[in-house]
């Protein structure tokens, strides 16, 4: 008999979220689901691997039967209808409860990309949620200022950590749990009989699948979860962010997979880039990624894989959502809020002209510019639905080749693009190590996709020495003399725009020597996460 272990410190907090009725389900679950879990990320190496001596990546001929077969996902609750807009943010009691009264239609509590993986902020996230679901979640702010729920709320989705991730403070038998599972198994635990009293249900948003056996493996998770609770099959609910090069191949089979339990897909546009990067960094053949801020929406590659998405999803009556805007008004600058407030206007237009039934945003000012895109698209299809699923693309047609061309008309990579990435990604890192996972930088809400975004570029331009718009090319001592500028800047308190108060308390430096660890690297790392979670729980209990 497998027995777990905590390592983590065992306060009054951890022990009501870790009862032995809670600590019995996760090991359940560990026991049922960890080697398929295993057997996936070596599948996923062995891939990564292949795609990096050449092979080709395709819609696979082993499914065309599933792609051209006449099915439907389920029909989604009433509660899951309308998601015109979706707010995002960290398991934080201030931040959720901004976000549930933000006046979104949905708000997805972010265990993964949004939250640093400490102990405590892991613990205290379930808790949150616990309070959240029961309508008890209040917060008062150290000025005095008391937060409490509104009597109507957005419905609520979790975003679990993904398959690759660990909770290294819970082991069974000397292993790591997986984190998936933990976030998982705790919400759903502890949430699903009051959820469905509540008349709504548990929900979840589902990170970094790139193939449709993951996406089995999560359905038969799905099943366990609910024979196990006596919860009929089809109750729990998940929306699968397709935020990675392969999973844009799958599509079809990843909803078909989920059929029972799908209600979306997301198009996850950060993690998406970052994905496209890593897969395909080392391979001399693929053309240089420009400018980070120079990959928008409306370029090829990204352009083919959204209108695939609308496509598929709408073909299998599932609701497609559109990508993330990040920008957080600036209470001093009116001119730089006029500037951002059109460009987001411009891209929820695009996202609802193309079909996409909802948007994300990171702010509660943007939820009425959003809302206003889609509500004005909605009223031009005049069905009297809060979703365009009727809209069935069938105009889209896109090839494997289509999905992995990557030239970016008139790209560049400049020194500012350079500088930028470096800037970000020493910024974020070091707010990641001090335990905070969604950070304000430069009137942006950033989360870990974006650090992977620069670190990945950072890495493709030193090793295939990408040459600057001004002529130099990028090599590691031109990369040093850069980092150390730009540390230096934060360091010395710089007072540019997004840089917090405190930055003087973070860990710059120790940031820094991280992402030259991560950009010099002969072998592309695969996630900076993991191995910044050592560097985190080293200092974490």
């Amino acid at each position: 008999m497998k027995t777990m272990q905590i390592h983590g410190s065992l306060t009054n907090e951890v022990q009501s979220v870790l009862t032995p009725d809670a600590q019995a389900f996760l090991l359940a679950l560990h026991r049922e689901f960890e080697p398929r879990r295993q057997q996936l990320l070596k599948a996923r190496q062995e891939r990564a691997a292949r795609i990096q001596r050449g092979e080709t990546p395709d819609f696979l001929p082993e499914t065309r039967s599933v792609r051209d077969g006449d099915w439907k996902v389920a029909p989604v609750p009433a509660d899951l209808q309308d998601r015109r807009v979706e707010i995002t943010g960290p398991a934080e009691p201030k931040m959720m409860i901004n976000a549930l009264n933000s006046g979104a239609k949905v708000f997805m509590a972010d265990l993964e990309d949004a939250l640093s993986p400490s102990w405590k902020n892991v613990i205290e996230g379930q808790l949150a949620l616990q309070a959240a679901v029961r309508r008890t979640l209040t917060f008062k702010s150290p000025e005095g200022k008391a937060y409490a729920l509104n009597p109507q709320i957005a419905t609520l989705l979790v975003r679990p950590r993904g398959w690759h991730l660990n909770e290294k403070h819970v082991t069974i038998d000397g292993v790591p749990m997986s984190g998936s599972l933990f976030d998982f198994g705790l919400y759903f635990f502890h949430n699903a009989v009051e959820l469905l009293e509540r008349r709504t249900g548990p929900y979840f948003y589902l990170p970094k699948t790139e193939s449709h056996l993951e996406a089995r493996l999560w359905n038969d998770v799905f099943n366990f979860a609910q024979d196990r609770l006596r919860i009929p099959r089809g109750t729990i609910r998940a929306t699968v962010l397709i935020e990675t090069i392969l999973a844009a191949f799958e599509m079809d089979e990843i909803l078909y997979e989920l059929r029972t339990h799908i209600a979306a897909l997301n198009a996850g546009r950060w993690d998406y880039i970052f994905s496209a990067i890593k897969k395909f960094a080392g391979r001399p053949s693929t053309p240089i990624f420009p400018d980070r801020a120079q990959i928008t929406m409306t370029v090829p590659f990204m352009r083919a894989y959204t209108e695939l998405l609308v496509r598929t999803c709408h073909k299998r009556g599932a609701h497609a959502i559109g990508g993330m805007s990040a920008f957080i008004p600036s209470r001093r600058d009116a001119e730089v809020n006029a500037v951002a407030m059109a460009k987001v206007t411009e891209d929820k237009q695009r996202e609802s002209r193309d079909g996409f039934d909802g948007t994300w945003v990171a702010h509660p000012d943007l939820v009425p510019v959003a809302m206003k895109a889609f509500d004005e698209a909605f009223a031009r299809e005049a069905t009297g639905q809060p979703h365009q699923k009727h809209r069935l693309r069938e105009d889209v047609q896109v090839s494997g080749a289509q999905i992995i061309s990557f030239d970016v008309p008139g790209g560049q990579v400049t020194e500012a693009g350079v500088r930028n990435n470096i800037d970000v990604a020493i910024q974020y890192i070091a707010n990641w190590l001090r335990g905070l996972g969604a950070v304000a930088i430069h009137n942006l809400m950033e989360d870990a996709a974006t650090a992977e975004i620069s670190r990945a570029q950072l890495w493709q331009w030193i090793h295939r020495q990408a040459r600057l718009s001004d002529g130099r090319v990028l090599t590691t001592d031109l990369y040093r003399e850069f980092r150390q500028s730009e540390l230096s800047k934060l360091v010395q308190h710089d007072s540019r725009a997004g840089i917090a108060a405190t930055s003087a308390s973070l860990p710059f430096a120790e940031a820094a020597a991280f992402l030259d660890q991560l950009v010099s690297a002969q072998d592309f790392p695969e996630f900076l996460t993991l191995g910044a979670y050592e560097h985190l729980t080293r200092n974490t209990n």
